[in-house]
């Protein structure tokens, strides 16, 4: 499946116009804590190894220690390795989905899953050109009753 700015056709869900920026990873320890990063494609890495989308140097982290995917029917789901641990939420796991605000330990680093602020475009300009579209139609019958 392509995925970038195009819309995600998820059957039964309404689609996103742009998924990929609304997911974000925050580092919440370690050498790299306080960054956030946002998953811009999927599958998208985390590990030690340096093509990985988030790269962590720390105790613990394998070279490619866990991917998260994005699956039509499931949302985004995480896998480990077959040779690494990890948590969610405290719990050892192999393969979840992810759910916003789920905290993920790798070695001595803890990431939260989440959703990214999102924000209202401003609509005043689409606002207006309705008032005025409104304010015609309203000048227009208002004529057509008094040529009555």
């Amino acid at each position: 499946m392509a995925l970038g700015s195009a819309r995600l056709a998820v059957p039964g869900v309404v689609a996103w116009r742009d998924p990929l920026r609304m997911i974000e990873i925050s580092v919440l320890n370690g050498r790299a804590v306080g960054k956030t990063l946002a998953a811009r494609h999927f599958p998208f890495g985390i590990g030690r190894h340096k093509a990985a989308d988030l790269c962590l140097e720390e105790p613990g982290v394998w070279e490619r220690h866990l991917r998260l995917d994005l699956q039509e029917t499931e949302g985004i789901t995480l896998t480990v390795a077959p040779e690494a641990r990890a948590t969610v939420n405290g719990q050892s796991v192999q393969a979840t989905r992810l759910r916003n605000g789920d905290v993920i330990e790798i070695g001595a680093v803890r990431l939260r899953f989440g959703l990214a602020a999102t924000r209202q475009r401003d609509l005043r300009f689409r606002e207006g050109l309705t008032w005025l579209a409104w304010g015609a139609l309203c000048a227009a019958q208002i004529g057509l009753l008094h040529r009555l």
